[in-house]
């Protein structure tokens, strides 16, 4: 993992270096917390976007989306749950897209740290103040946005650890706000999870945003006679998430809902991410954690790779088709873009709507759901990559886990009217890509 640093790439994709001393250790460098971060090439004026968490599996997809798309990114990841080697095919792969489409480079910047250190983030920030540091006078920050996917979510870990996963996901959670709201960035995109929802999907609907509401809302529904409007109350159903993982994106959600209510400056937008799948085209960026995940793509991608011998499938005595649970897979790149749409909308006051005006985000703070709409059973998923890897995927049938439900899919209809966004891709196209990720890892192995 130390030669992960062998690399001609800097900490800057433009080529303007950033230097970060490593020669401090001889040992595995991965492991390495660097908090310095020097800009150089840096005219001072160039605007940047935060993404915590940048180097894990949704991150990296979303800060590549982010530079194709033109933006300049600021990395924070203290590579807990990642590699350095990751930010480098960033960089490679956004290269070739710019290159290719004769675009120009934006920055990509990382700095390695806690995102929960605040003097460290203090220290980051003022780096990105246009203009000195002066005391009592308020800088216009170079941060335009700020996407936030730190966070521990292991489903199982966060049963046996529980004040570990308060403590990452929640409690560093309010310093980095402390921080924002210092230095007035005040555009913020949550990474959370359908699983806010709890034992709602044992119902076996689609999910939609209303069926979790922080704030009371009023939604809108054609009828016989024209519009019919229905007042919803706020829903929450802090029981019936059955892990703290699962509390933890419930209750980010409730703490971000009370500071948009607070204060009319910030835009929040959270999004509840469903069963991302898949990698990048180019096969460059796809799963890589320090800790094996435990999502089903993963135990999959595991069997085909030789590391385990059979998947384990729990229960295929479901109400569905052919007895195994219906889940909602989105391409790991479609969910990147749906932050680049957040990003956006969050962006313009345009786009948020108030008595005077009518905007498509219809609050300071507004809950979408990211998925395709559409379910696939487990066996389905199976069946699929091996037609596509054309290589067996042994399965073994077990006992249902306690917590699963039978069916997880999303109702997306919010996030196409209100953000303009829907997937591109199949189920298809994500096998393929998982499958092209995972046969460039084993020749370069070999």
């Amino acid at each position: 993992m130390g030669s992960d640093f062998n690399s001609p790439s800097s900490f800057s994709s433009s080529l303007e270096s950033s230097r970060v001393d490593l020669s401090s250790s001889d040992t595995d460098q991965d492991g390495v917390f660097e908090k310095a971060l020097l800009l150089d090439g840096d005219d001072g004026n160039s605007q940047y976007v935060l993404v915590t968490g940048g180097l894990g599996y949704i991150g990296s997809h979303t800060c590549l989306e982010l530079l194709k798309s033109g933006y300049n990114v600021l990395i924070v990841d203290d590579l807990s749950n990642s590699y350095y080697r990751i930010f480098d095919k960033i960089l490679k792969a956004s290269q070739e897209f710019h290159t290719c489409n004769q675009t120009a480079l934006p920055k990509a910047n990382l700095s390695i740290m806690d995102y929960g250190d605040v003097p460290a983030m203090r220290e980051l920030f003022k780096e990105y103040v246009a203009g000195p540091v002066t005391a009592g006078i308020t800088r216009r920050s170079r941060i335009i946005g700020v996407i936030h996917f730190a966070a521990l979510k292991q489903v199982e870990e966060s049963i046996r650890s529980p004040l570990k996963y308060y403590e990452n996901n929640i409690s560093a959670q309010l310093k980095l706000l402390k921080l924002l709201d210092e230095f007035n960035i005040r555009t913020y995109i949550f990474s959370s999870s359908a699983s806010v929802y709890g034992s709602q999907a044992a119902a076996g609907q689609l999910l939609c945003e209303e069926d979790c509401l922080h704030e009371p809302e009023i939604t809108s529904f054609p009828s016989a006679t024209g519009e019919r409007l229905v007042h919803r109350p706020p829903n929450p159903n802090f029981t019936a998430i059955t892990n703290a993982y699962g509390r933890t994106k419930l209750f980010g959600e409730a703490i971000l809902a009370d500071l948009a209510r607070s204060d009319p400056s910030w835009k929040v937008i959270a999004l509840r991410y469903f069963n991302p799948i898949g990698g990048d085209a180019s096969g460059l960026l796809g799963e890589e954690p320090r800790t094996p995940s435990t999502t089903l793509p993963a135990a999959i991608s595991r069997v085909l790779t030789g590391a385990t011998q059979n998947l384990n499938v729990y229960g295929d005595d479901w109400d569905s088709h052919d007895g195994t649970p219906i889940r909602d897979f989105i391409h790991v790149t479609d969910l990147a873009r749906g932050h680049i749409a957040a990003l956006a909308a969050a962006s313009s006051s345009a786009s948020w709507s108030s008595k005077e005006e009518g905007g498509s985000v219809k609050e300071n703070f507004r809950t979408f759901n990211l998925g395709t709409g559409s379910g696939h059973s487990v066996f389905e998923l199976v069946h699929t990559l091996e037609a596509v890897s054309r290589q067996a995927i042994p399965c073994r049938v077990v006992q249902r886990r306690p917590g699963d439900v039978m069916s997880s899919v999303a109702n997306t209809e919010r996030a196409a009217r209100e953000l303009g966004w829907k997937t591109e891709m199949t189920l298809v196209d994500a096998c393929r890509d998982l499958c092209n990720y995972l046969e460039k890892g084993e020749k370069k192995k070999d």
